[in-house]
């Protein structure tokens, strides 16, 4: 089944605590999926990384073992008892054994779970694909494609026979098909699960042995036929040569068709969502504190010289990255935030737009079109890209954060629709090859500086293009490049905390110290000269 990223499930999104959006986020969806699986009746959980990907290095420190274990608990992605999960989970009973050996995982954020409990044992095969995306690949050795946007009921069965055929009948789905593994089930995706009575009279047939029903974790449903005006910016381009619509006209177009939902419910989505942006900037000026960091609010020091004006001069500049900066600490210290596209570049998106838009007094309306022409660009680098740092380096994150950024900037200043494209090429053009590799594996650092980095890169590609300097290269391509770039990446340099600084000795003597707990109480950031 076709289908397409949505800028609330794949680009601006989830709404979230902790450091990595495609480790939090992903894996307590997963988790929500594996809780459902298990009707919410879960004792042992087993669950095998392999050493070659990301995951068996970062399950830990970047939040994976958080995320799934609040997934198993039922918890929601902004769960405020997240960072007690270990707590909760042994309260709950659960015994969960980590594994770190071969598996033959494909992609670098595999997850193979076994849930146990007193009469039944089934197993997942997970991926988190970036931003807090997630496809769950295998169920009790079935191959299936879950992506947690439909209502999904299974029904397990000695021998199929008429059964489909019966569903059919009695239910109109999505898609409906018999998955072949250790236990074989026919799978159902549809809008809603099957009907109770319908279920009881599945359930008073000898070949179906048990039903189990599986929750949608996306804000945005899929469906059958999905269908989407453009998904290229070449094809948006087309599309729009008889309409002359803005960059955020197109982005609600696109979403208000893909998600079959009104163009003003697209509109107000994204409103709730600066407003939480907004809140969480708020929150980080006011200062944070967590323990389990490596740096402290060093926004705080940052407010005070730049009113000291004891900073090179530049109001918007300056107030871009005091609001980045802000954003990244409220992140690191487990408050809630948007992924913009993803938790680890969280800062940059919010940072520029509210940054330019409070300082040039605009209004919210100006800002929510901002972000909307933001998630369109997002829109095209999900479907020819990735968001995943594993997958593309920090190219993938803070890159397209970059990116989405200057187009929207180019909508603050009433630029052109063609001059938002520009700016968002060059951003993208200038990120181009940038790794991932955090130190002591958190989500902190370089991750700040980059965030910054990002956001000064779009406000510069924005003045550029609203210049009109000539990009040279179509977006579409420069996406197309950035997936080439990222497969040729090694995985030392993906996010794994095997390359670039995170290997420095520095860098260790710091990781060192964080498992020592070594952890200046009154400044929160590590002795370190």
């Amino acid at each position: 089944m076709k289908t397409y990223p949505s800028i609330f499930n794949d680009v601006i999104g989830p709404v979230m605590r902790g450091p990595s959006s495609s480790h939090c986020a992903a894996s307590l969806r997963i988790g929500r999926m594996c809780r459902d699986l298990m009707e919410g009746e879960i004792k042992e959980v087993y669950i095998e990384f392999d050493p070659n990907g990301s995951l068996a290095t970062t399950h830990k420190g970047q939040g994976s073992d958080m995320g799934l274990f609040g997934g198993f608990l039922g918890w929601e992605a902004d769960e405020e008892h997240l960072p007690n999960y270990l707590q909760a989970v042994e309260e709950a009973g659960i015994q969960i054994k980590i594994d770190i050996h071969p598996i033959g995982a494909i992609h670098p954020n595999t997850y193979k779970i076994t849930l146990s409990n007193s009469h039944e044992t089934r197993t997942v095969t997970a991926i988190s694909t970036g931003g807090g995306m997630i496809e769950i690949i295998e169920i009790d050795g079935a191959v299936v494609s879950m992506a947690g946007d439909f209502y999904q009921t299974l029904v397990y069965f000695e021998s199929s026979g008429k059964l489909i055929d019966y569903i059919k009948k009695s239910f109109k789905c999505d898609e409906i098909a018999p998955r072949q593994g250790m236990v074989s089930f026919i799978e159902i995706k549809a809008n809603q699960f099957i009907p109770d009575g319908l279920e009881k009279e599945l359930m008073e047939m000898e070949e179906v042995l048990f039903i189990r029903k599986l929750h949608p974790v996306l804000p945005i449903m899929a469906r059958k036929n999905l269908a989407v005006p453009f998904i290229t910016c070449d094809e948006m381009l087309e599309y729009n040569s008889d309409k002359n619509l803005e960059l955020w006209e197109l982005a609600v177009a696109y979403e208000s068709i893909r998600g079959s939902i009104s163009e003003e419910e697209v509109f107000e989505k994204m409103r709730d969502i600066l407003k939480i942006m907004q809140n969480a900037i708020d929150l980080g000026l006011r200062g944070t504190k967590y323990a389990d960091r490596i740096l402290g609010p060093q926004s705080s020091t940052f407010q005070e010289r730049m009113d000291g004006k004891k900073l090179v001069e530049g109001d918007i500049l300056n107030q871009v990255i005091l609001y980045t900066s802000a954003m990244m600490e409220v992140k690191s210290s487990m408050g809630v935030v948007v992924a913009a596209p993803t938790a680890g570049s969280c800062g940059a998106l919010p940072g520029a737009i509210i940054g330019i838009g409070r300082t040039l007094e605009l209004s919210e309306d100006e800002m929510v079109k901002a972000l909307l022409a933001a998630g369109i660009i997002g829109v095209f680098i999900a479907a020819h890209a990735t968001f995943a740092a594993e997958v593309g380096g920090c190219m993938a994150e803070c890159g397209s954060g970059s990116g989405m950024a200057a187009a929207g900037i180019v909508g603050l200043k009433k630029g052109t629709l063609n001059q938002a494209l520009g700016a968002a090429s060059m951003a993208l053009q200038s990120s181009l090859g940038m790794i991932c590799d955090m130190i002591a594996d958190r989500v902190e650092a370089p991750c700040l500086n980059r965030n910054v980095m990002a956001a000064t890169n779009a406000i510069s590609c924005a003045n550029m293009a609203l210049s009109d300097y000539n990009h040279l290269i179509p977006l579409d391509e420069v996406v197309e490049t950035m997936k080439r770039v990222g497969d040729a990446l090694p995985n030392t340099h993906r996010c794994t905390g095997l390359g670039g600084l995170a290997i420095t000795k520095t860098a260790k003597e710091i990781e060192a110290k964080l498992a020592k707990g070594e952890i200046d109480k009154n400044k929160t950031f590590f002795k370190v000269c």
